[in-house]
């Protein structure tokens, strides 16, 4: 059992700093360069994986709040809150992220060609719409979790050392549900379609350009590793989530969580915002070039600073 949880915290650690690492990055590019449309939503993505980090339960927030002297309930309904709605949105991100790239990417001949001019504006409403439904139906948990009390005649079931789930009445349990299993169906629907939709596009194009006898273009296209990034992103979401949904809703309908089953569950959810930033930071060649631009600059610097001792 302490294995695995060193390779929690570590796997914890190193996707939070790979994310922060992530994040420094799209702010860069966004304050020193005309930015992406999917600059803007990965950015977002970084964040809220971060999040996703802080209020794991295994690093930082939990610490932080634990040096309060707060309440405990206040504090378990505030982590368990704030981990609701970055897991909410996490999916609702990915998913957003995947429809602007096929927009992005479609040719000027298709239906989704005359979004393209306004797509701006249209993130910007789905930016709202994602951030208020998802504060708002998260906020639904607040009222079925608080401190650990030790009595058992609440059927109460510990969910950390410190927190743990109230049972629901079996309509408000059917109803949440419902709700939670339709929007996941629905965006991964979204995505899987989009995805397909990008998959045809680019076969499209690699057709065209082998016909032309220049392959070379295709290669090199910023569009197409996008595309390939954003696609490779889909897939390990759509596996990571449903691994996780599968392992979260047998526990809640059993009404059971093992200490075991506890730490393999963070471990499949953190597999996602660890694996992002790893996709992202190696497909993006802007990132790349920044990274040896920096490593050139600290090897000058360095090489300004120790020489004259040598």
């Amino acid at each position: 059992m302490s294995l695995f949880k060193n390779v929690l915290y570590f796997q914890a650690g190193f996707g939070f700093l790979a994310n922060t690492i992530l994040l420094f990055f799209y702010t860069f590019i966004m304050l020193g360069h005309r930015p992406k449309p999917t600059d803007l939503i990965s950015c977002q993505l970084t964040f809220i994986h971060i999040m996703m980090f802080l209020t794991g339960g295994d690093i930082c927030l939990t610490d932080i709040f634990e040096t309060l002297n707060l309440e405990n309930d206040f504090k378990c309904k505030t982590i368990f809150y704030i981990s609701r709605v970055m897991r909410g949105l996490s999916i609702c991100t990915t998913c957003l992220l995947s429809v602007v790239q096929a927009v992005t990417i479609s040719p000027s001949t298709s239906l989704l060609a005359k979004f393209k001019h306004r797509l701006k504006v249209y993130m910007t409403y789905a930016f709202f719409c994602i951030w208020s439904f998802n504060l708002f139906y998260s906020s639904n948990q607040i009222f079925y979790v608080g401190g650990f009390t030790n009595v058992s005649e609440t059927n109460q079931m510990k969910v950390t050392k410190s927190c743990s789930l109230f049972p629901k009445n079996y309509i408000i349990k059917g109803l949440i549900l419902t709700v939670s299993v339709s929007r996941d169906v629905f965006l991964v629907g979204v995505m899987l379609t989009t995805s397909m939709y990008m998959v045809i596009i680019l076969f499209r194009h690699h057709r065209q350009c082998k016909h032309l006898h220049s392959t070379s273009h295709l290669r090199a296209s910023p569009e197409k590793r996008a595309t390939q990034t954003i696609l490779l992103l889909v897939v390990c979401f759509v596996v990571i989530y449903w691994v996780d949904f599968i392992i979260s809703s047998s526990s809640v309908l059993l009404w059971m969580y093992d200490p075991v089953v506890l730490t393999v569950q963070k471990f499949v959810m953190y597999a996602y915002p660890t694996i992002t930033p790893l996709i992202q930071i190696s497909s993006d060649n802007r990132i790349i070039i920044m990274l040896e631009n920096m490593h050139s600059k600290c090897h000058k610097i360095f090489l300004n600073m120790f020489l004259p001792f040598l």
